[in-house]
Order: structure tokens, then sequence, then C-alpha cells
């Protein structure tokens, strides 16, 4: 059954995707919208999920959704969580820095996970407790059979996370919503020393992304406050069957609700946990 749900994941994140690519960069103004301060709607975000939801509806009928235009449908624990356009700022600028997220839960927590980058045709796939992979050259605009990502010339590798052993010299990513208001004090105090340990930090625009790319193996780490459930869906169960390790930002389980979370390889994440802990007192 995971793979069902794998694939009807992989289709509907390249449905998105494929929506997507129809909008970049020719974007009527008149067709965003601010939601609050700074964090903007489309009308290929909205495009983008009612494809995703569409195909899932069809598949598996019974199960909840939760989108992050729409929100939650239903009341069944098997929950689809998507996020049509992660990134959706640097869309609207035209930065080629974003994504279509698409995660299975049940109760327990992820069962499989999708993240496609349209652009660099980047496809990133975890399955609870079957690893993770990364698949590369997926064009949204293949005619693709039922299942998309498992067969086919497409190149595919496992993905593992880096092997770096301190976070002195770690190459990390982080992010910060302009809505943060009052936390943004408590992420100015983990920047300042995290700056001076690391080797470079990166701030992209897509926590799905930076997730997925950590997942690869291309940051040694990551941290953000401000999640929401849509953003990291996917991601964390990349992370997390790629061998690394996720956590809030003092080190327990509350990120899934609290949205601060910290992730990375098993030598850099209690790293930048113990300086993220730190920003409390």
């Amino acid at each position: 059954m995971q793979t069902d749900y794998l694939n009807a994941a992989v289709t509907a994140a390249i449905k998105g995707g494929k929506v997507l690519l129809q909008y970049f960069r020719k974007l009527d103004p008149a067709t965003i919208e601010e939601k609050s301060k700074n964090d903007l709607v489309t009308e290929a975000d909205r495009a983008s999920e009612q494809a995703i939801q569409g195909e899932l509806a069809v598949r598996f009928s019974s199960h909840s959704f939760l989108g992050e235009e729409t929100g939650l449908s239903g009341t069944n624990d098997m929950v689809w969580i998507a996020d049509p356009l992660d990134g959706t700022l640097n869309f609207v600028q035209g930065l080629p820095q974003w994504c279509v997220s698409v995660a299975l839960w049940d109760a327990v927590g992820p069962i499989v996970g999708c993240v496609y980058d349209p652009l660099r045709r980047d496809l990133f796939l975890a399955q609870k407790g079957l690893g993770a992979r990364w698949h590369k050259d997926i064009d949204a605009n293949a005619q693709f059979s039922e299942s998309p990502c498992l067969e086919g010339p497409n190149q595919a590798q496992a993905m593992k996370v880096s092997k770096q052993p301190t976070l002195d010299g770690a190459f990390l990513a982080t992010g910060f919503a302009y809505q943060m208001a009052d936390r943004f004090p408590r992420y100015i105090r983990v920047l300042e020393p995290v700056f001076y340990r690391a080797k470079a930090i990166r701030r992209a625009g897509s926590a799905a992304l930076d997730l997925a790319h950590t997942a690869a193996g291309l940051y040694d780490g990551y941290f953000e406050i401000g999640l929401r459930k849509w953003d990291m869906g996917a991601g964390v169960l990349l992370v997390r069957e790629a061998g690394g390790k996720i956590s809030d930002w003092e080190g327990g389980e509350t990120w899934w609700d609290s949205g601060y979370v910290v992730a990375g390889n098993p030598c850099v994440h209690p790293q930048l946990v113990e300086e993220t802990g730190k920003s409390r007192r």
C-alpha cells in the first residue's frame, strides 16, 4: 500500500508542478493577493492546490486533506498535507527557488513524502522505514505511466545526509518569515553565534526545499522558526529516512505544533540544538 501512496504523492506533485510552470514569470499582478503583510497568494498557488487535491481525491476519496490555501477537509486520520507552492514570494518575484510538497500522514506520523522542484526537475522521495531517494531529470511535461517515480530511465540515487562532523565549518540553511513579530529577537540570538561557527548560512526562501537539500547532503543542517505543517510535511520524512535528525529548538518533539525546527546530520544536529536551545534563556 505504501507504493500506492507514494505513486499518488508523486503524480499529484508533478501535476501541481506542471500547473506552476504555466504561471512562472507570467503572473498577472492583479491576481496576486496579500493574506497578511508580505504573505502572498496567487492564482498559481490556488490552481496547483486544486490539481493536487483533485488527483488525491480520485485515488483516496476517504482521506482527509490539509492544504495551505484551502485548509483542512475531512476527519480521517489519514491526512494528505500539501504545499502547492512553497516559496510563493520567490515565485512572484521570478526567483527560481520554489517547489511543490506533498505528504501523507497517519495518526502516528509521516508515511510518504515528496518534494518536487519543477525548474531543476528534481524529485525527492521518502517512504517510512524504506529510505529516501533523489530522482533527477523528472520533467513535469513528460507523459508518465502510473508509477512515474519507480520506472523508466530517470536517474535515481539513495539520499543520505552529509558527513560533516561539527557545526564548526558546516554549510547551513535557514529561513525567517516576515510574520515572526516578537519571535524575531530569539532568532537573532541564534543567528549570531551560529554565523561565527558555520562555513556559510543560506536563506533561500523555501523550507521544503531546504529540508530536501539537507536530506540530500547538500546542507549539513537547517533551522527555522514559524514553519507550518504544509511547509515541512514531506521534508521531515526526507531528512529522517536519509539518516538525519529532526527536533524543536530544545531538542524535543514539539516541532510539529510549534514550528521551531532544527534538522541536520547526526553530528551537526545536536550541536545546532545547543545553540538554538540557549536562545530561550
